[in-house]
């Protein structure tokens, strides 16, 4: 994890259904029509990426039921913007530049009844749906639609 010393290691995870919809959960709190995301986080020091990316589903969607069926190459980076990495400074957090993610393409096999947003002490959704993956971009907060531009294009092959 050398690379971009200066980015906090991250995951995210594409969680498709049956169908090839994708699972979008419209983050806590955040009263923006840019609010809408798929599951991430940190990754634990010494913890295997695969396993901090169930981790994170599971924690933010309460989702266990999950078949691996892709993943990215390499870090895909994004920078903060400076506002920010500003609050993070002054909230006394750890003043990353930005993120750098390995993402995960899951198939969810389980029932719709699994889906608890509420199975983690931060709750990071309060909302969730099921969407077409080409509305990732248009979604996403304007700093990380580069990083879901390389997301969608990466896992396109799993849509109908």
């Amino acid at each position: 994890m050398s690379d971009f010393p200066r980015h906090r290691p991250n995951v995210g995870v594409v969680l498709f259904n049956a169908v090839g919809q994708v699972w979008y959960g419209r983050r806590a709190g955040q009263p923006t029509d840019h609010a809408w995301q798929f599951p991430q986080g940190g990754v634990d020091r010494g913890e295997d990426l695969e396993a901090a990316a169930r981790r994170e589903l599971e924690e933010e969607t309460g989702v266990t039921s999950a078949a691996l069926i892709g993943r990215t190459e390499g870090w895909i980076v994004y920078d903060f913007p400076e506002a920010l990495k500003l609050a993070h400074r002054l909230e006394g957090r750890k003043p990353w530049d930005g993120q750098k993610q390995v993402w995960f393409a899951f198939r969810f096999t389980g029932d719709e009844a699994e889906i608890a947003l509420n199975r983690h002490d931060e709750i990071e959704f309060d909302a969730w749906r099921w969407g077409d993956l080409s509305e990732a971009c248009d979604l996403i907060m304007p700093f990380k639609r580069a990083a879901y531009e390389q997301v969608v294009a990466a896992f396109s092959r799993f849509t109908p």
